[in-house]
């Protein structure tokens, strides 16, 4: 089975839910399947995240699932039971991070400034999640926040106002392993049951993902 970050860096995308029933959680894998992206960050900000990735665990195992918004270790504990291959957060504590390596579960702590990231680098970390992206400068800040980093091999996963029209910005950045989105499966599109809209926009960020990383290989 494929490493989750190497699968992610494949795909250059990860599609960010915050999904709300559990019956959802199938017809939501299918869809992204369906988009050819094998990889879901299910958020920890509904009581459903929790069963939706169990019920994907035994039902779609070929959809590798993540778990997100782990902001305490009871989170990060139910994750793992319920099947989560990786994980990431807004922020970074070191007590999280150091039970998710214990577990030896890949753990994408958030970072947003050179003091955060110094942080997360001397506890070992070496891939981080730039959150908010958008309110704390875009790829320009990252950029600049990345270039002190650069000789410890610091890669990142900017999410929070990545569009479609910015990703091929993001990725430009040769630190960004992947940019992680809310637009692909927003939570009224799963509740609604619009999953074929679904498939269409997992595809097209895979599209426009791959269209990024072949530039700037």
């Amino acid at each position: 089975m494929e490493n989750p970050i190497d699968l992610i860096a494949r795909l250059g995308v990860v599609p960010v839910i915050a999904i709300e029933n559990a019956r959802d959680a199938v017809p939501l894998a299918d869809a992204l399947l369906e988009g050819g992206l094998a990889v879901a960050e299910i958020t920890f900000r509904t009581e459903a995240a929790a069963d939706v990735l169990a019920a994907i665990r035994d039902a779609r195992p070929e959809l590798c699932i993540g778990a997100g918004t782990i902001l305490d270790r009871p989170n990060l504990e139910c994750a793992i039971a319920s099947g989560a291959r990786f994980a990431l957060a807004p922020g970074h504590d070191p007590q999280v991070v150091a039970a998710a390596a214990d577990a030896k579960l890949p753990f994408c702590p958030g970072i947003m400034t050179p003091t955060d990231l110094t942080l997360a680098a001397a506890q070992g970390i070496r891939l981080a999640k730039f959150f908010p992206a958008g309110v704390a400068g875009g790829p320009k800040a990252l950029s600049g926040i990345a270039a002190p980093f650069a000789h410890l091999g610091m890669r990142f996963i900017p999410t929070g106002g990545v569009t479609e029209a910015t990703i091929g910005e993001w990725l430009s950045i040769p630190q960004v392993v992947a940019v992680g989105g809310t637009w692909i499966a927003k939570t009224e599109d799963i509740r609604e049951g619009r999953f074929k809209a679904i498939a269409e926009n997992a595809a097209s960020a895979v599209r426009v993902a791959r269209q990024a990383l072949e530039k700037r290989a």
